[in-house]
């Protein structure tokens, strides 16, 4: 069976356990998944995703709202916040 035909195959309550048992990392029998399992789970709930919701109810989807003519996108410029440190001697730490 192909990838593509095993996602054509999932239930809406399958894609809820399957979302669940990654959300939590374990079955509901309370089994835990392994890392592969985990991995294997979380492709599936995204092509189910991709197949079925609209982008706004994708996992993952983070709306920022609409933007104006002109406006950019935020910046992860963070070099204001940086500050120096100053490390001190175990002694000094009382």
């Amino acid at each position: 069976m192909q990838f593509d035909d095993l996602i054509n195959t999932i239930t809406p309550d399958a894609y809820q356990n399957l979302k669940r048992a990654v959300e939590l990392g374990k079955w509901p029998d309370g089994a835990r998944l392994t890392k592969e399992q985990r991995e294997q789970c979380m492709q599936a709930v995204i092509a189910y995703d991709a197949k079925y919701l609209s982008e706004d109810e994708r996992i993952g989807q983070i709306d920022k709202g609409p933007k104006e003519e002109g406006d950019v996108c935020e910046t992860h410029d963070h070099e204001a916040d940086v500050s120096p440190v100053k490390i001190l001697p175990p002694e000094n730490l009382k």
